[in-house]
């Protein structure tokens, strides 16, 4: 997705200026989008809209999605919203119209939140947020208060990062690398929280183990492209370095990052790439080919849809209260591991 910070202020701005915003959201307690909502005695309806639906992640949460409402007899239905932010509202509006229970939503921008949490709750409608965090009282997640956040399914962005950060560390102990030699690129979008923590939690864990070693922060749109283009940047303007550590919020940029290397004359072997999702980064290890992508944490998409409905389920069916945070389970792999971890790679 990309967004311009005039039109995010945009956005915001108008949301502000229309909705009459409560702050009566808590966290790990019952929720102001949730007062209203009643359980259902019939088949339930749910509505899953996603961002960039088409993304092989996304791809594999709507079927996990899919498994596991087809297990529990649930009426479920799937929007790829792509990269409008528009459309998330008019698609919420068009489930309520037809009387779903419960909408489950990764918005393609954080600054439908309010929005979003108002059209739901007037409807008595339950939300619940899968991957990104969106806020009950305001347009950044990043700035909200805790109890503001609405309910989520997805993953633990600072435990991820951590997860990276010591990958990395030990990817770096092994190659034997100097820190005056040595960059690391910190890669991803900056107004997403989620991907702040995953960036945070990755040099919080690899300082705490290789101290010394430059951090390059580079702003991104989350695509490959986006990300190439912006490190092939930041490269030319460090042309003294000689080896590199890529992370990011996602394979994406990852995967970005090591072609932009790889272009500009950088060896696989003074590259140390840790993905984030590797489902860009099994395709890399597919070549058999030496590559800069020396790791990648699986995070299964699958796992976080079919958790998302479970846990929606429960609430209509049973009353049982969102948790404030729900996460699926990761796991790092790397060339010699990621099928035996059970991936598939298309």
């Amino acid at each position: 997705m990309v967004r311009s910070r005039r039109r995010h202020a945009a956005i915001a701005t108008g949301l502000l200026l229309t909705l009459g915003l409560s702050t009566a959201c808590s966290s790990g307690k019952e929720t102001a989008a949730d007062d209203s909502v009643s359980t259902v005695d019939g088949k339930i309806s749910i509505t899953y809209l996603q961002k960039q639906g088409d993304q092989e992640y996304f791809v594999g949460e709507a079927a996990g999605a899919k498994a596991k409402a087809d297990e529990l007899g649930i009426d479920l239905k799937v929007v790829n919203l792509g990269n409008d932010a528009n459309k998330t509202i008019s698609e919420i509006q068009s489930s309520i119209a037809q009387k779903t229970n419960g909408v489950i939503v990764v918005v393609p921008d954080p600054a439908v939140g309010p929005q979003v949490v108002k059209t739901t709750r007037d409807a008595e409608v339950a939300l619940l947020t899968s991957d990104d965090q969106i806020c009950t009282t305001g347009p950044d997640p990043a700035a909200c208060a805790e109890a503001d956040l609405v309910p989520r399914v997805g993953f633990s962005g600072a435990q991820m990062g951590d997860e990276v950060g010591k990958q990395a560390a030990g990817e770096y102990k092994k190659a034997g690398w100097k820190a005056a030699d040595t960059r690391v690129i910190s890669a991803w979008k900056q107004d997403v929280t989620v991907c702040a923590d995953r960036v945070a939690g990755a040099k919080k864990a690899f300082a705490a183990e290789v101290p010394g070693v430059k951090n390059i922060d580079v702003p991104t749109d989350n695509t490959p492209t986006g990300a190439q283009d912006k490190i092939a940047a930041t490269i030319t303007a460090n042309p003294g370095v000689k080896n590199w550590v890529v992370w990011g919020c996602n394979d994406e940029n990852v995967a970005g990052g090591v072609t932009a290397l790889q272009n500009a004359g950088v060896k696989a072997d003074n590259i140390i790439g840790i993905g984030l999702g590797a489902y860009l980064a099994c395709k890399e290890w597919q070549s058999g080919k030496p590559s800069g992508m020396k790791a990648a944490l699986f995070i299964n998409g699958k796992d976080v849809g079919a958790l998302a409905v479970q846990t929606m389920y429960d609430k209509l069916k049973n009353g049982k209260t969102f948790p404030a945070e729900a996460f699926a389970p990761t796991t790092m792999v790397d060339a010699s591991t990621w099928k035996a971890a059970g991936m598939t790679c298309s």
